[in-house]
């Protein structure tokens, strides 16, 4: 049953998905058969699958199979090959119900896939498969010779188990014809055969006379059973003993040690002597009787010989005879109740457990089948079971003992993940007994609860112009699921902002939640960003919560102030503004203008006078950028004033920025222009500098095309020592080679080139070396020094008649800077 036990236990894991779905319907239907006793094991007892309409092939899906019974032989087994009920031992009606009239054995079948109890009776009909029995097999009988006629000497009774007609119907005898059987009929049904003296006996004749005594039952085959009864022939005696009660009752505790004295019997014999001298014995006991009960043949106390249990028995009855002296006897009945102690402590099993239960099942949830015994009968044997007020569950009664543990409510992993719980059962008896069990039930996560953030809204700041990849912040989220539905991920989701594209500027590390910068960010463009962060778990499906994230950008000195007024002009010139002579101290002359795109201290502007052609003719506001006169103006004081203003921010470290500022002392503009011609050159008017500029333009025209003309002459002359090179065998180093690089309009680079050469002539050798440059400033520079007239050099360049002249060109560029300078030296 153990072995049973265990293998359920196994299957009850795959049966959980499917049990912990329903709730317990206990069903009170029976299903009964008939079969006889001393059947053999495997023998058929009746088709369940039939009389319970399942289809045999599906027997294995419904997991229909027999409750075990705590503490008792399991007779049946359930055959799911074919749905038929087997007997899976040999069946005793007399062992099992003893002389019970109508035997049953019961027991429980469970479908599991139903979770259903139904109750099966098997009635047990007894066979005759026990013989009559005398015990002992040889008696005696004594009778007085003076017996009369009709004198009756009761004899033993047979021993058969069986019942009805398979129990003792008859009895014959054989061996004397002095007596007659006569056999009578108890109030329980029982027959007893009895001797009637026929003939008048003589001691002197036959002292002794033997007998054999059959005892016949009805069952088919019939079965019999004999006993050697000698009766011996006494002397008279005339007086009989007598009980003093017909029937001794007897209540005894099953407690009782064993030598304690049950009972005492006792008759009395007017007779003296030794036909008075009574001698007690059990008329009629059974082995098993034998070996609880000892009789006091002199004093007629019977005597425990081993402890009762009222749970093997709870009745005993007897039959003692006293005989006296003379042969003569008289018999009693003795019954001996057993009274029940609560000495048995409740037995609980558990037919059906699942260990874990999901959170979310419905109230009625079947958690375990418990089944409880108490082999105690009345109060004793009454069983209460209870759990724990404190927790969700409950015990509900179905068929006969069994209880189902069930859920009261559904229950919440997250306030209780498990729970151990205590299943009591206690009998009524007193003091009562009890005996418990404890069934562990987890309770499966289900995805219930969504992450949640601590706060509800978070705000980040971070300083622009950070670094990439630099974090900005970490937020975390709980969730009170467990494992999976537990495991949270972190995402951003877009938001309001200025910026395009949110993922090009923030990331998220999906399991910390520590938000990264991707870019740099920039407070002028964007001063705050606006955005949700998800939490999302595991689960299936997930859950997940939304988290408002306001990231503020903090400024940086970035930006250098920008000064508005007075504007920068595109020609490199420098602004005019007007102060009249007659300007007081105090007399605004301008203002400057500046702004500074960063906020904060890092945009609050200073200006400073960092430097005046008059120190202390002018000062300005520190944070106003007026230009004021400090004092009156002198004579001596210039006419232009030049003064630079620096426009500083209060950031760390600060930035700044200049502005140059021309301020003319006049009243008006014709004085302005005035003073401007004054301060010019005298000598030329504007119209000079026009003719001027035209004669060098037209001289640098000239200039360019005689050079091509020396070029071309070149070529001409190159072509033409090559052809006596060849004619007169002369070797050349190398060939000189000018050329322009390019004219931009009013500069024309020249880059000479000056190539080593060697002449021979006879049986002279002359060889001149020059060095070689790509810089014509550098060419320039030594041709001031070392020739210091181009045209006299050229000359100088001569050699003998028919022999090669290498001409150096000199650099445009340095004609035209020498022109250029000189014709406009007075003006500039």
């Amino acid at each position: 049953m153990q072995t049973h036990q265990d293998l359920w236990s196994c299957k009850g894991g795959i049966l959980q998905c499917l049990l912990m779905m329903h709730v317990w319907n206990a069903v009170s239907a029976q299903i009964r058969y008939s079969i006889p006793e001393e059947m053999q094991k495997g023998s058929f007892v009746g088709n369940i699958a039939k009389d319970l309409g399942m289809d045999r092939r599906r027997l294995p899906n419904h997991e229909l199979r027999i409750v075990p019974a705590i503490g008792r032989i399991q007779y049946f087994a359930f055959n799911v090959n074919n749905g038929h009920l087997q007997t899976a031992e040999r069946i005793d009606r007399e062992e099992i119900c003893g002389e019970v009239e109508k035997c049953f054995l019961k027991f429980q079948l469970i479908i599991e896939s139903k979770l259903e109890l139904l109750g099966v009776e098997v009635e047990i009909t007894d066979v005759n498969d026990n013989a009559p029995q005398f015990l002992p097999m040889e008696w005696k009988l004594k009778i007085s010779e003076t017996a009369t006629l009709g004198d009756r000497l009761l004899l033993p009774k047979a021993q058969d188990p069986d019942l009805g007609m398979n129990s003792i119907q008859s009895y014959q005898f054989a061996g004397s014809s002095h007596f007659s059987l006569e056999v009578q009929m108890e109030e329980n049904g029982m027959n007893h055969a009895e001797l009637v003296l026929e003939k008048i006996l003589d001691r002197e004749e036959q002292p002794v006379h033997d007998l054999i005594l059959t005892a016949t039952d009805g069952g088919d085959p019939v079965r019999s059973g004999t006993t050697h009864i000698q009766v011996i022939v006494l002397d008279a005696n005339d007086n009989a003993p007598v009980f003093i009660q017909p029937v001794y009752e007897a209540s005894v505790m099953e407690n009782i040690p064993k030598g304690s004295t049950v009972c005492t019997v006792q008759a009395t014999d007017q007779d003296e002597g030794i036909n008075s001298e009574i001698k007690y014995s059990f008329q009629k006991i059974t082995e098993k009787y034998s070996r609880f009960f000892l009789l006091n043949s002199t004093t007629g106390e019977i005597i425990l010989r081993e402890t009762l249990d009222y749970e093997a028995s709870s009745l005993y009855h007897l039959e003692v005879q006293a005989t006296d002296g003379g042969g003569l006897s008289d018999m009693s009945k003795v019954v001996v109740s057993v009274i029940d102690l609560n000495d048995n402590t409740p037995e609980l099993a558990l037919t059906f457990v699942i260990s874990s239960v999901p959170e979310n099942s419905p109230a009625g949830t079947v958690i375990a089948i418990l089944n409880v015994q108490d082999r105690d009968s009345g109060l004793n044997g009454e069983i209460q079971c209870f759990i724990p007020n404190n927790f969700p569950f409950q015990l509900k009664k179905s068929i006969d003992n069994f209880y189902s543990l069930v859920t009261d409510s559904t229950l919440d992993r997250e306030q209780v993940p498990s729970y151990n719980i205590t299943v009591t059962a206690t009998d009524h008896g007193t003091p009562p007994l009890r005996t418990s069990t404890v069934i562990s039930l987890h309770v499966l996560d289900r995805n219930d609860n969504p992450p949640l953030f601590a706060e509800s809204s978070y705000t980040s700041y971070i300083v622009e112009n950070n670094l990439r990849g630099a974090l900005i912040f970490a937020l975390k989220a709980d969730d009170p699921d467990w494992e999976e539905n537990a495991r949270i991920t972190y995402s951003i989701m877009e938001g309001v902002m200025k910026i395009p594209t949110l993922s090009s500027y923030l990331s998220i590390n999906s399991e910390s939640g520590v938000v990264y910068a991707l870019n740099s960010f920039d407070y002028e463009e964007c001063r705050e960003i606006q955005f949700l962060i998800r939490a999302q778990d595991g689960g299936s499906p997930p859950l997940s919560s939304n988290v408002s994230v306001t990231l503020s950008i903090l400024d940086q000195n970035d930006n250098a102030p920008e000064i508005l007024y007075p504007s920068t002009p595109t020609d490199g010139s420098t602004g005019i503004e007007l102060a009249p002579h007659s300007s007081e101290p105090g007399y605004l002359v301008t203002k400057v203008v500046a702004v500074d795109a960063d906020s904060g201290q890092n945009g609050w502007l200073s200006y400073q006078l960092l430097k005046a052609t008059e120190p202390g003719l002018f000062s300005i506001g520190l944070h106003t950028g007026e230009i004021r006169t400090a004092r009156f103006f002198l004579d001596k004081d210039a006419l232009k004033q030049s003064l630079v203003v620096l426009v500083k921010d209060n950031g760390q470290a600060p930035l700044s920025a200049s502005v140059t500022i021309t301020v003319v002392l006049a009243d008006s503009i014709p004085d302005v222009l005035t003073d401007l011609s004054s301060i010019s050159a005298p000598a030329d008017p504007q119209s000079d500098l026009t003719f001027y500029l035209v004669v060098a333009v037209a001289f640098v025209s000239c200039l360019f095309f005689a050079f091509l003309l020396v070029l071309l002459a070149l070529r001409l002359h190159k072509w033409r020592n090559s052809q006596l090179c060849d004619s007169r065998s002369m070797n050349f180093t190398g060939v000189p080679v000018s050329q322009f690089v390019g004219i931009d309009g009013v500069r024309a680079f020249l880059h000479s080139y000056c190539q080593e050469f060697s002449l021979t002539t006879d049986s002279r050798e002359s060889q001149f070396n020059i060095s070689k440059t790509n810089d014509s400033d550098i060419l320039t520079h030594q041709l001031t020094d070392e020739v210091k007239d181009p045209i006299q050099a050229v000359d100088d360049l001569n050699l003998n008649s028919g022999d090669l002249i290498i001409i150096q060109i000199l650099s445009l560029k340095t004609v035209l800077e020498s022109i250029l300078g000189s014709i406009l030296s007075p003006v500039l």
